[in-house]
């Protein structure tokens, strides 16, 4: 029998006795207070910050319950009361192995060679002495995870299978992918077989002088023009012309703002790449969607939502995000896809994550089953900073494997006739990577292209909960509108009849509705007017609004981030904290000198990333022409307001062109209002020469988006 269980006995025989009323004997005793403990360990594992002490306590309570169920075992008399006390025991060590299953290192504690150090010495005379028992001299025997039976580890995600792709290869039994196109062998590696190259690849970046070009040798676009009526920019026509002429592998590198949607989806046109795949993080994925409308208006698009039950599996073009694409790595391997393409790639920078070897796991698939698929890879990071994160991104593209490069790059490297060993082996082997396919440009490198200033909108669906309790909100104050409408119609008793919908009265129901929405202080139905709604609308984008903003700040530099309403700030504030980015704040409610610290702090501080403004507060009078990005969260009212934002960033002094990206809620009262802006100001003022001429006021839109409302409930019910 191990001394540490007989000192364990010992401690319960003169345990003292509970002062005053009797308690529940649940309460007493190790295991209440070993649960705790492990408990704790079990929350820092969720929070993935397991520190030195959360180790220690694992530790010890492991070593502490072991040792408690042997005496339990035999000294516990009562059959009922201990079997009461062994299951609470398999409940610790249930919560041990979940917790060993999130952090594998704690495992190592469980060996029988570990040492209990002196701190855990010191927690275990701790631990006893909470339980109400004498630690005396603490002696233990080697620890071992109690026997738990149930403790299995946390299953995976359960994988499903939209029923529209059985559908789809039911129907299409010849869609099976052709295994038979076998990938052509490089010539195997001679004079570089026995040297470690990945170290010396990405050195090469690092090495590389001010003059080295990050980008591949493009041809000249043969043609400007897709259907649809619209124009690509010179710089997007030729990559595009590039994936004509037979380039598969592309790692896209050109700064926000570049088009790099519309670059990738024509590619794949280019490359006859379908279907293709398409992997974005959650606050893109509707504009992936939108976006393949516009520029490939003849190739179906669809976007997967959950378990994919409203996807169309006979698309195209499959989008999905990588927050669910645990569930789909099944049956996406198989499908047969002939092209992938990933947005913000630097998501996947961290290979030991879900995220990235699920990403890694489906290109490989792709690229065993196709002799050539297109590979794309999407991120505004630039190249020469932490290159090291790029080695899931080249991995992705097929360029190289854990520990070489692969053929095609292997091949381009002899090809040099150059060795690690030679000075000129740096400025070549980075070519070589380079002309494998990354892409990189500045908006300054191609100001000429784009307009001085642009508006950029980006769709965002909202949390199905959410986005159904604001789309409710719009039929109820639809339904109210339009019972006042019949009542008025009911009322009539003369003059003229109107056949269909009588607009003229239509309009007086909408302007009392505006003006009672506008002098509403609370009540029955102030969650259902306009301004109300807009309010929900602007809380529930503030998250992915923030989410895009923090992405444009690790891949673009400094952001303004504008909101209308005090609450979205606050949650975009949030936001940025917790994900460790520095902010200025910038409101209506500060003091002339705190304003001007914090917009000092983000012009002058190279680490204070965004600059969260108040659209009315700081959207005149003061220069953030630092940062060539600005985030709209909110609608305004009028083109004048969002002018007068964007103007911050877009004047006299700036040197790059300067994007808005403007947050839109699909499928509610914010797409409808972002098309009366636009409508009100006329795209060329909005969008080339910065008109800042107020075409309509504020009510007016205000109006006519409750006109709007009105007609479309009315044409549905007739």
């Amino acid at each position: 029998m191990a001394r540490g269980d007989q000192r364990l006995r010992r401690a319960h025989r003169t345990a003292r006795p509970p002062q005053g009323r009797a308690r529940n004997r649940d309460d007493d005793g190790i295991i209440p207070v070993l649960a705790r403990t492990a408990s704790e360990v079990e929350a820092a594992a969720q929070r993935g910050r397991v520190l030195s002490s959360d180790r220690t306590k694992f530790q010890v309570v492991a070593v502490l319950a072991r040792q408690e169920r042997a005496r339990v075992r035999t000294e516990i008399s009562s059959d009922a009361r201990r079997s009461s006390m062994l299951k609470r025991l398999d409940g610790i060590a249930l919560i041990l192995a979940q917790t060993a299953t999130r952090d594998t290192s704690l495992l190592a504690l469980l060996a029988e060679d570990a040492v209990l150090s002196d701190s855990a010495r010191a927690l275990m005379r701790n631990l006893l002495q909470d339980a109400g028992l004498d630690p005396g001299t603490v002696e233990v025997a080697p620890p071992e995870l109690p026997a738990a039976p149930t403790a299995a580890p946390a299953a995976p995600e359960k994988r499903v299978v939209p029923q529209t792709v059985v559908s789809r290869q039911l129907a299409n039994p010849f869609l099976a992918p052709d295994f038979s196109a076998a990938r052509p062998s490089a010539a195997p590696s001679r004079r570089l077989a026995t040297w470690e190259l990945l170290g010396p690849l990405f050195n090469s970046f690092e090495r590389a002088g001010g003059g080295a070009s990050p980008c591949m040798a493009l041809p000249a676009p043969s043609s400007l023009q897709v259907p649809g009526g619209r124009t690509l920019m010179p710089h997007q026509g030729q990559l595009v012309a590039a994936a004509a002429a037979g380039h598969r592998t592309f790692l896209l590198a050109d700064e926000p703002g570049l088009g790099k949607t519309a670059q990738a989806l024509l590619a794949a046109q280019a490359a006859n790449a379908y279907p293709l795949l398409v992997v974005v993080p959650n606050v893109v994925k509707t504009n992936w969607a939108r976006e393949a409308t516009l520029w490939t208006p003849t190739r179906s698009a669809t976007v997967i939502h959950g378990n994919g039950d409203t996807m169309d599996g006979f698309a195209d073009i499959v989008v999905v995000n990588y927050e669910v694409l645990d569930r789909h790595v099944g049956w996406i391997g198989d499908f047969g896809f002939r092209g992938m393409v990933v947005d913000e790639a630097h998501f996947i920078k961290n290979k030991s994550s879900q995220r990235s070897q699920n990403v890694l796991q489906l290109s490989e698939s792709i690229r065993s089953r196709v002799a050539r698929p297109l590979l794309m890879a999407l991120t505004g990071t630039p190249l020469i900073n932490d290159i090291e994160d790029f080695q899931a991104i080249w991995q992705f593209l097929g360029w190289i494997d854990d520990t070489k490069p692969l053929a095609e790059l292997m091949q381009a490297l002899e090809e040099t006739g150059l060795t690690p060993a030679d000075p000129g082996f740096y400025p070549a082997a980075r070519q070589c990577v380079v002309d494998r396919g990354i892409v990189r440009r500045r908006k300054i490198d191609v100001a000429a292209d784009i307009p001085e200033r642009r508006i950029a909108d980006l769709p965002v669906e909202l949390d199905d909960k959410v986005g159904r309790s604001i789309r409710e909100a719009e039929r109820s104050l639809a339904r109210r509108m339009v019972a006042q409408y019949e009542s008025a119609l009911a009322r009539r008793k003369a003059g003229p009849v109107v056949e269909g919908i009588d607009h003229d009265l239509v309009r007086r129901i909408a302007t009392r509705e505006r003006k009672e929405a506008t002098t509403a202080k609370g009540g029955e139905n102030a969650a259902e007017n306009v301004f109300a709604m807009m309010r929900r609308i602007g809380q529930a984008k503030a998250g992915l609004a923030a989410d895009y903003a923090a992405q444009l700040a690790r891949s673009a530099g400094k952001v303004v981030f504008f909101a209308k309403h005090v609450d979205v700030m606050d949650a975009a504030e949030a936001a940025f904290s917790k994900a460790g980015i520095r902010f200025s704040s910038i409101r209506g409610d500060q003091t002339r000198t705190v304003r001007q610290k914090q917009i000092d702090a983000f012009v002058k501080d190279s680490d204070v990333a965004i600059a969260v403004c108040s659209l009315t507060a700081a959207g005149v009078g003061i220069n953030l022409q630092v940062a060539s990005n600005v985030v709209l969260a909110e609608l305004s009212w009028t083109d004048a307001e969002q002018t007068q934002a964007i103007d911050r960033s877009h004047r006299i002094g700036q040197t790059e062109p300067v994007t808005a990206w403007r947050i839109i809620a699909a499928q509610t009262i914010d797409a409808r209002i972002a098309e009366l802006i636009d409508s009100k100001a006329g795209l060329a003022a909005r969008a080339l020469d910065g008109s800042e001429e107020e075409v309509s006021s504020s009510a007016d839109v205000q109006l006519e988006t409750l006109v709007a409302m009105l007609t479309d409930a009315l044409a549905e019910v007739r």
